[in-house]
């Protein structure tokens, strides 16, 4: 909204400082400190509120160091998080931008599915919470909603190098690059970002090219599954990462800042032409959203920390990884998630493997055997007698290595 008070007040008022806003990374800067404020200030009144209503999180012994010393910390502290974000993102970011309201869309529709869930099990002392299949269709939902509006919204679009004789079914753009001449054409297109691929760009459509010539006009089912896939398992991943005291908001807010530079790289033209990526226009407005994101992780782990004060909850988990999955795929760089959000990834298929391997041994031999000492992994760790908060800590370092690794994927062919 902000922006375009000031836009308005620089046109028609001249007003000196106004055009500032124009700049998307003043308008980032500004949107992680406005979220900073909300989460530690009002953070703290939302704890003392949720502690006031006895919103607290039912502990069950899993046998684990200082487990029980918990019971009780006040939960669905998501809502913090998620006011974080949605305040700095309405004050600072342009709304009418389609990336931007779809990341809106995006942050309450799995806010009020991880609310539903905290609301049952808190309130109506369910502790199963909402039933998961209620989950996965809220998830697949989102996925449909994402999926089709950047397959079919003339917004979203891509720039692609064409060659004469040049078809004008969009505006052409010439630079020149290398002392040789590029034109340029805003495309809808499925490609996106895959490392160590020709040029770094794959395009869903090849995939049905096994089957024969023509299928590749059926690229948006291969599409759409992908987008399914991703964020249902970095949701949930995010989600079961969630088991100790800040690892999954320090883990996310790395993310963040990693996506953030990937998002401002993608929408910038100079630095894609300079670093020969994917041009994708209008998605550097995202960064104002990613900005107030990153910050609304950093504040809420203020008090998430160790020792917690308070739960983030599904009310924030499913969130803050449905926000990383759904930013991931609009700047077309959903197919690094796997490398950039290993902590998740890897925490999830600890839990798959525990599970099947379970099943599997009591079917075989009348016994179940696990694979870890608890499953998910960060559990297995606490079970050998670290500390969490050096597990947290070394999850982190982790995470960081994991980004700089997802950044340098930027220049590998």
């Amino acid at each position: 909204m902000l922006y375009y008070l000031f836009n308005y007040l620089e046109k028609n008022y001249s007003i000196p400082g106004a055009g500032v806003f124009q700049y998307i990374t003043f308008r980032m800067g500004m949107a992680v400190i406005v979220s900073l404020i909300v989460t530690t200030v009002y953070g703290r009144r939302l704890i003392d509120y949720l502690r006031f209503k006895q919103v607290g999180e039912t502990i069950r012994n899993l046998g684990l160091e200082g487990q029980m010393q918990k019971a009780g910390t006040p939960t669905m502290g998501g809502v913090i998080i998620i006011l974080g974000i949605l305040i700095p993102t309405l004050l600072f970011a342009k709304l009418g931008n389609v990336y931007v309201i779809l990341m809106l869309i995006t942050t309450v529709w799995l806010g009020t599915i991880g609310f539903l869930d905290d609301y049952i099990k808190v309130f109506r002392k369910n502790k199963e919470g909402l039933a998961g299949k209620f989950k996965i269709i809220g998830q697949v939902g989102l996925a449909l909603i994402i999926g089709l509006t950047m397959y079919s919204n003339p917004n979203i679009m891509i720039s692609q190098e064409v060659k004469p004789p040049i078809k004008l079914d969009a505006p052409v753009e010439f630079h020149m690059k290398n002392n040789k001449p590029v034109y340029t054409q805003n495309v809808r297109s499925t490609k996106t970002t895959m490392p160590f691929y020709k040029n770094n760009e794959f395009d869903y459509a090849k995939v049905l090219t096994v089957f024969g010539k023509g299928f590749e006009k059926y690229g948006l089912v291969v599409f759409m599954a992908c987008v399914i896939i991703i964020i249902t398992f970095i949701s949930n991943g995010a989600n079961i990462t969630d088991g100790i005291d800040g690892l999954a908001t320090g883990t996310s807010a790395i993310i963040g800042v990693t996506l953030a530079v990937l998002a401002y790289v993608s929408g910038n033209t100079i630095i894609a032409d300079y670093l020969n990526i994917m041009y994708i226009p209008d998605s550097g407005e995202m960064v104002v959203f990613m900005g107030a994101f990153v910050g609304a992780c950093v504040g809420f782990l203020w008090y998430n920390s160790y020792p917690a004060q308070v739960f983030m909850g599904d009310t924030g988990s499913l969130t803050i990884g449905g926000i990383i999955a759904v930013f991931a795929i609009m700047i077309r760089k959903e197919l690094l998630l796997p490398l950039l959000c290993g902590v998740f990834v890897i925490e999830n298929l600890s839990v798959i493997m525990q599970v099947s391997w379970f099943k599997y041994t009591k079917k075989k031999y009348g016994e179940g055997r696990r694979v870890f000492l608890m499953a998910p992994l960060h559990h297995h760790y606490q079970k050998k007698g670290f500390h969490e908060a050096k597990i947290v800590t070394r999850f982190w370092i982790l995470c960081i290595m994991l980004a700089i690794m997802t950044i340098v994927t930027l220049k590998l062919r």
